[in-house]
């Protein structure tokens, strides 16, 4: 047999060589892109969802019941067909459909059930409205709690604790899952000035049939509500309508919204003309999101393209001098962490002192909904370690793309 040291090639068999490192890499890249595209075919949910659908229509003379739960198995598939094209179940799902619509004489047009909201975790324990003794029920053990907020110019302090100060003039999502939408919108704070700030808040508490009627929130700069738009306190007649509720904490100036059904407490509060919220959420309940509710400030932050500096460029035609600006912002926050630099950030850009209302009570809201004392203040040195981290991460990793692809 010769097979000499090194050689790529089996033995007896020269036609079949071993390939090359570069081709493995290529492979393995494929073989992981393959798999993430298979995790995204939801076909198995579809299935299960049917399968339950009609494992209470097992009587005869049901005909129009299985109708609507095919149509309804049959729109979950299209839903899914984009990222399930190259998958086998999901192939023999939708030729399954058509032979079933076939044999139960079923219409494809017509009425389907509407889809049914997920869920949260717990529901069918006791307390169903109270998502923190649901959590227990089924745990053992109370949920784990993130804080996220938004204020002044604006600042944004995601769930992973970045911290950043942003242009985004506009209209942004903060929040966007299954549960809760929550939308700010920003105003430029004065003329010429590239710094804005949140001059009106819209928050939608989705429909949880369980426990209560949909309801919408809207603070605007010059009306700060102790009501939802529809003139209710409460998440409406339901049994579990109590569990939605809202508390005026200041008159005109500070509302607190609690939602225990979801295990959510949200603040609202206004000074002058600018508005911040903060909120403590279940961690289940904010990760309660699909890939397309991707862009939410609370999650990822505000997109690179909208930071800025908050030492560079920021102040248009300011009335405030910065020594000045440290003066009235050291009075309501002693420390000097992030919520304080942000404060002298917004009074020079602004010239409103206002702004020293607007850090202390993210400052306050976040002692009280962070759920991790240690981290409640954030430093300057922080927030430059995590860049200098990412961007070493990103180099490292793209010089390693490099190397693999030209071996």
């Amino acid at each position: 047999m010769d097979w000499s040291e090194g050689s790529p090639c089996l033995p007896r068999l020269p036609q079949l060589c071993l390939p090359g490192r570069g081709f493995l890499l290529k492979m393995l890249f494929l073989l992981l892109f393959c798999r993430y595209v298979q995790a995204r075919c939801r076909i198995l949910r579809c299935n299960s969802e049917y399968v339950a659908s009609t494992l209470p229509l097992r009587a005869p003379g049901r005909r129009a019941a299985h109708c609507l739960a095919l149509r309804a198995y049959a729109r979950c598939t299209r839903h899914t067909a984009r990222t399930c094209r190259g998958d086998l179940a999901f192939h023999l799902a939708v030729h399954g459909i058509e032979d079933l619509m076939t044999q139960h004489n079923c219409s494809k047009e017509g009425p389907s059930p509407a889809p049914r909201p997920p869920r949260p975790p717990g529901s069918g324990s006791p307390d169903l409205c109270n998502y923190e003794k649901a959590f227990a029920h089924k745990r053992g053990q109370p949920p784990t709690y993130q804080h996220c907020a938004t204020f002044g110019d604006p600042h944004i302090r995601t769930f992973g604790d970045d911290f950043h100060t942003c242009r985004a003039e506009g209209s942004w999502p903060l929040l966007d899952n299954h549960y809760l939408f929550a939308q700010a919108t920003n105003s430029p704070v004065a003329k010429g000035s590239n710094a804005t700030a949140t001059s009106k808040i819209t928050i939608i508490f989705k429909n949880m049939k369980e426990c209560i009627d949909q309801k919408v929130y809207q603070a605007e700069a010059d009306n700060l509500p102790a009501a939802f738009v529809d003139g209710s306190v409460n998440g409406g007649e339901r049994p579990g309508g109590d569990s939605l509720s809202i508390l005026e904490r200041a008159p005109g100036q500070h509302v607190e919204i609690r939602a225990a059904y979801i295990g959510t407490t949200i603040a609202v509060r206004r000074a002058g003309k600018q508005l911040s919220f903060s909120i403590r959420v279940a961690k289940e309940v904010a990760g309660s999101f699909t890939e397309e509710q991707d862009l939410q400030l609370c999650v990822g932050g505000c997109p690179p393209s909208q930071r800025i500096s908050r030492h560079h460029g920021c102040c248009g035609h300011s009335t405030i001098a910065a020594e000045k600006a440290r003066r009235l912002c050291k009075e309501n926050l002693p420390v000097e962490d992030v919520y304080f630099h942000s404060c002298v950030f917004d009074v020079v850009a602004s010239g409103d002192s206002n702004f020293t209302l607007m850090a202390r009570g993210a400052l306050e809201d976040a002692k009280l909904f962070h759920p991790d004392a240690k981290k409640l203040h954030l430093f300057q040195r922080d927030a430059a370690r995590q860049v200098a981290t990412s961007s070493f991460l990103c180099l490292t990793l793209a010089t390693i793309l490099v190397f693999a692809w030209e071996v």
